[in-house]
């Protein structure tokens, strides 16, 4: 073998990368651990702010070979919702209303019918809404430009009365396009509320759309109204350390004694004396908290070890202070405390700073601020007055914030500024301060710039603050899916344990079939299943229970390299050849139908990560790692493997030992010589007819039953005590949801039911979500002797789910067609291309018409994005199959053959069909092996996947033989000329 030290020392870099990155996710988990049996008290209830407490102490500090714990938690293996539990949520922002602001919110009746218009056209138009309003505009008014709308004090500086239509569209699509920006940053600063490891948001490209998700989230609520509520852009002027200082001071003696307190309590009860001395803890703190209270003297506030071990001055005057990350938690938690909050006037508000400042040890710091504003009173100046911001240049060529308000904002803005001169007017944006420049002097006019030691990227961010006050971009949550970490647990079990059985069956079928050489083939897949979890972790994918169910596929696909080397390497033995001139010549025959078949898989799995959204998105990124690697192990490390076998054999004088078969595999399909192409009008019949009935059925029965995520509604997740049944639970919440029709079917298991309803659909608000949950929760109370409990809800707007349907057949589509490009380029026959999409064409067909037929057995399965993904998956699968009979038919006949020679392509295509005949057997039969375990195992949200697979495989494997090649011989016309012979 070539390159045979290349390739180990290859294989040996990989695999210690792997290893590496892999080490991050066990001391994660360690300190995962860690984390929970501090929290945890002896009778067993977790504390979860101890845990937040515990984990918040150790993030920025050095924890495994110098990496603090936020990066060994970055580079550690992410586990998606559907494993981990959390909430799944995906913002769209409203477009009509920052039109209606740029507009300055004009009663014009073209502008309002446009934007009714638009708003009814984006239900079932793929353009955005700007477009949409942009048309319906164009048609209700051709003669108004859009000037006489847009051309206000709102956008005085960039417009005017003479703008052309294309200007006044280039400034409303770069006034949505950073309204969105503006969201996503704000949305970024609200989930650092939260307290969660590892969040995701992003923004989904070519929407008004972010995607967030929030993994171990255990309040939902919260999290949905800090997600959808309305930006708040505030100035607020900043207290002197004269009005907070004394508080703070109190705020050291408070603290010194409750550390005092806490000495005598612990040295008490170990003593077991007297423990109502100072009335306890409590007592002793109370007392500290009454004499700060009548102590207003200011003092040095560096003073006090109890203060400076938790705050820290930022300067020498003791005038700026802040506090290490890890300590925000327990600050905020003072700072709650009643007697602490009346040290400090009531006047003041407490905000942390939005920016932090790296700390020497490793973490940040976080300065605060006082600012004069007390609690629900009304801010002095909101963003309502701000008309523009931007990022601009001093005279001095350094980077500024300049900002503009309307004239009641001018007018304020001017009388708060002269009250301020000297001192500092913070912009709050959410109650967090973004800057608090100094005011150098009364500003008239409204024109004002802020000026500091900011980076060009720093004064970016600052004006989109800004600017967030001036265009209001409301959100609402179009999608989002809670899920309990009980059913986390569960799919983590169901996925694990899948795998694992998956790969054993695997393991055992090669070794029976091939035997030796099967070892070989497993050890091969051992390194595949290794390279597979490394690179998922270096590219800090996260892994998804459809994720678990590729690499489960994978197992089956990979072994399908393994299998046409295989093949190819008994063919060469059965001619008599030498064992290593026939594993020499095995890999490289195989090796182009292996190139073409993984390819064109891999197509698919590119579609689902461009088109699919989380879980199916992490099954293609699944699909094509484990398609490279397995094309890297198959035919590389498995190479290495079987030259040392066979090396081995003939230094034995064991040559003739290994043969590649065992008493399975030796007699079978041998001398196999099938007329298939004859029998082609019998398949023909017998598919199209399959597909008739599968219409027909579908159509008597209303057609499919489609899951949420393509209909809209809300689903729930409820966990029984004991098993009811679903048609007595529906019967029982048919009044709850006002008879707007509700699904109930059972889910892993009897004690679990799937709750899905239609009932508020149009109503996307957080309200609406609540009041179908109460809805569902008075219902359930009529079996309270099941004692049933939500473990997992999930909604999908109307509007969202009619894109996801869109994007499906989309994305089957570009999968047809790239498939189709691909085969021509490489095939160089149109025939080939054709036949190999009708082949595709009749298994989407057939799997989709089974769904129907197995409906009239009981077997009821809901089609949604990942039953769409599953389809997507047997296209990969069944044109892998028939491009390994296409590449034996090039190989026979070559690439410039006739194919209207109808003779000697029939007698070609039968002899390549069982020539292969092992390979598509054996492939099947491992593919067919790990989609069962999925399908029985797999648990009810693989359900649709694993039955789509499960058929799929089996008429993947029968397109190939019976329609893709037949089709070929029938696209081929005429009769191949006799050409005259040639003289000698």
């Amino acid at each position: 073998m070539r390159y045979k030290s290349a390739i180990i020392w290859l294989t040996g870099i990989i695999s210690a990368l792997c290893l590496f990155f892999l080490s991050f996710t066990w001391k994660a988990s360690s300190v995962r651990e860690d984390a929970i049996n501090y929290a945890t008290s002896k009778s067993g209830e977790l504390d979860p702010a101890k845990k937040t407490h515990y984990i918040d102490s150790l993030w920025k500090q050095p924890i495994y070979l110098g990496f603090t714990l936020q990066e060994v938690t970055t580079y550690a293996l992410h586990k998606g919702l559907d494993l981990e539990g959390g909430l799944h949520a995906v913002l769209e922002v409203s477009p009509v209303e920052i039109l209606r602001a740029l507009s300055g919110k004009s009663n014009d009746p073209n502008f309002i019918k446009a934007l009714n218009q638009a708003s009814a056209a984006q239900a079932t138009s793929t353009k955005t809404f700007n477009e949409l309003f942009y048309e319906a505009f164009a048609k209700i008014a051709p003669n108004q430009k859009l000037a006489t709308i847009f051309a206000n004090s709102v956008n005085r500086e960039k417009l005017n009365s003479n703008s052309s239509d294309s200007q006044v569209k280039k400034v409303i699509n770069n006034e949505i396009d950073g309204a969105v920006d503006r969201v996503y940053k704000t949305v970024q600063t609200r989930i650092d509320k939260l307290g969660v490891a590892n969040p995701n948001i992003q923004r989904l490209p070519g929407t008004n759309r972010i995607q967030v998700e929030l993994p171990g989230i255990d309040n939902p609520e919260r999290a949905r109204k800090l997600l959808s509520a309305a930006s708040k852009l505030e100035f607020i002027e900043v207290a002197e350390i004269s009005e907070w200082g004394p508080g703070l001071n109190s705020l050291g003696e408070y603290l010194t004694a409750e550390e005092k307190a806490k000495k005598a309590t612990t040295a008490t009860a170990a003593t077991s004396t007297d423990t109502t001395k100072a009335g306890g803890l409590a007592g002793q703190l109370s007392g500290a908290a009454k004499v700060a209270k009548k102590d207003s003297a200011v003092k040095d506030t560096t003073a006090g070890s109890a203060l400076t071990k938790l705050f820290l001055p930022l300067d020498n005057q003791g005038r700026s202070w802040g506090v290490f990350r890890k300590d925000t938690a327990r600050v905020n938690e003072l700072f709650s405390r009643p007697e602490v909050k009346i040290m400090f006037p009531s006047g003041l508000q407490f905000a942390w700073n939005a920016i932090g400042i790296p700390a020497t040890n490793g973490d940040e710091i976080i300065p605060f601020e006082f600012l004069r504003k007390a609690e629900g009173q009304k801010a002095p100046l909101d963003g309502e007055v701000i008309t523009d911001a931007a990022q601009d240049f001093d005279q001095n060529g350094r980077p500024e914030v300049t900002m503009n308000m309307n004239g009641t904002g001018a007018r304020i803005w001017k009388n708060l500024t002269a009250a301020n001169v000297g001192k500092r007017i913070a912009i709050v944006l959410d109650n967090y301060i973004y800057s608090a420049p100094n005011i150098n002097g009364e500003i008239a006019g409204g024109r004002s710039s802020i000026s500091g030691s900011f980076t060009v990227e720093q004064a970016k961010d600052l004006a989109n603050v800004i600017k967030s006050g001036k265009l209001s971009a409301p959100t609402r949550i179009v999608e989002d899916a809670f899920i309990g970490p009980s059913l986390g647990a569960e799919a983590i079990n169901q996925g694990y344990f899948s795998m694992a059985l998956g790969l054993l069956l695997v393991v055992i079928f090669m070794i029976g079939y091939y035997g030796s050489p099967g070892w070989m083939a497993n050890a091969a897949l051992f390194f595949n299943v290794f390279f597979i979890a490394g690179v998922l972790v270096q590219i800090q994918a996260a892994l998804t229970l459809p994720g678990i169910a590729g690499i489960v596929l994978t197992l089956g696909m990979a072994v399908d390299a393994n299998v046409l080397i295989n093949e190819r390497i008994r063919e060469e033995l059965h001619q008599g050849k030498g064992l290593l001139e026939s594993i020499k010549l095995g890999y490289e025959k195989a090796l182009s139908a292996i190139i073409d078949g993984n390819v064109t898989t891999i197509i698919i799995g590119i579609i689902l990560i461009i088109f699919g959204s989380g879980s199916v998105k992490g099954f293609g990124v699944t699909l094509c790692i484990g398609l490279v690697t397995s094309v890297f192990t198959a035919v590389f490390v498995s190479h290495v493997f079987v030259d040392w076998m066979a090396n081995r054999a003939i230094k034995a004088g064991k040559e003739k030992d290994v043969t590649f078969e065992t008493f399975i595999s030796k007699d079978l399909f041998k001398g196999l010589n099938f007329d298939f192409i004859g029998k082609r009008k019998y398949s023909y019949w017998f598919s199209w007819g399959l597909i008739a009935v599968g219409a027909i059925v579908l159509t008597i029965q209303g057609g499919f039953n489609l899951g949420v995520d393509f209909k809209g509604g809300r689903s729930y997740v409820v966990e029984l005590s004991k098993p009811v049944e679903a048609g007595t639970i529906k019967d029982g919440l048919a009044d709850s949801f006002e008879g707007k029709g509700v699904e109930v079917k059972t889910f892993n298991g009897d004690t679990k039911l799937k709750i899905t309803t239609a009932y508020l659909v149009e109503d996307e608000t957080i309200q609406a979500n609540q009041k179908v949950r109460k809805a569902l929760e008075n219902g359930l109370k009529k079996f309270a002797d099941a004692k049933p409990t939500i473990v997992s809800e999930s909604k999908v707007g109307a509007t969202i789910a009619d894109d996801i349907l869109k994007q499906s057949f989309i994305s089957i589509l570009y999968a047809l067609v790239g498939i189709f490009i691909y085969i021509l380029l490489r095939f160089r026959k149109w025939q080939y291309s054709l036949g190999g999409i009708i082949a595709l064409l009749h298994d989407s067909l057939v799997v989709l018409g089974m769904v129907g037929i197995t409906r009239l057995f009981g077997f009821e399965l809901e089609v949604d994005q990942i039953f769409i993904a599953a389809v997507l998956t047997v296209i990969g699968y069944s044109i892998n199959d028939t491009v390994v009979v296409f590449d034996r038919i090039r190989e026979e006949i070559g690439n410039d053959a006739d194919l209207s020679n109808k003779e000697l392509m029939i007698k070609t295509i039968n002899q390549s069909i069982n020539h292969t005949m092992s390979r598509t057997v054996m492939t099947a039969t491992t593919v067919f092996l790990v989609v069962t375990v999925l399908l029985f195992f797999g648990g009810d949200i693989l359900r649709g996947f694993s039955f789509a697979m499960f058929i799929g495989v089996v008429f993947g494997a029968y397109s190939s033989i019976f329609v893709a090649a037949p089709i070929v011989i029938d696209l081929g016309t005429g009769k191949k000329k006799v050409e005259p012979a040639t003289k000698a």
